[in-house]
């Protein structure tokens, strides 16, 4: 599988690091997105979702809700973004909602969790 991790990061101490690389160790393509890193875990970070080369079987979400309601608001646009995961803290109500509008299947669950590792 193809996973975005937005709010990948380069501190290890993140859930963002975290998911980065328990996905990789996994076998999957990982491609992290921060604005502010350019490389996490030795792999070239995108600044935004528009940017990310499709098609993309996952998005997880590793921001909090503020911020994702902007990076919703760009990823709905996409037609090639499989599930969108949003992690514990990521969540909110309206972010639900802006990707139910757009008929965007969303998962609220620990993404590191579902595939068999522990965070």
């Amino acid at each position: 599988m193809r996973i975005m991790v937005i709010g990948a990061s380069s501190d290890r101490r993140k859930f963002g690091n975290r998911a980065v690389r328990a996905y990789r160790r996994q076998g999957h393509e990982v491609i992290p997105v921060n604005p502010n890193e350019e490389s996490v875990e030795g792999l070239p970070a995108f600044a935004d979702v528009r940017e990310v080369p499709g098609p993309i079987d996952r998005a997880l979400f590793y921001v909090p809700p503020d911020i994702g309601l902007t990076v919703m608001q760009q990823l709905v646009q996409r037609t090639d973004v499989g599930e969108i995961w949003l992690n514990p803290g990521a969540e909110s109500p309206e972010l639900i909602a802006l990707a139910e509008r757009h008929d965007r299947k969303v998962i609220q669950a620990c993404a590191i969790v579902d595939i068999g590792e522990r965070p």
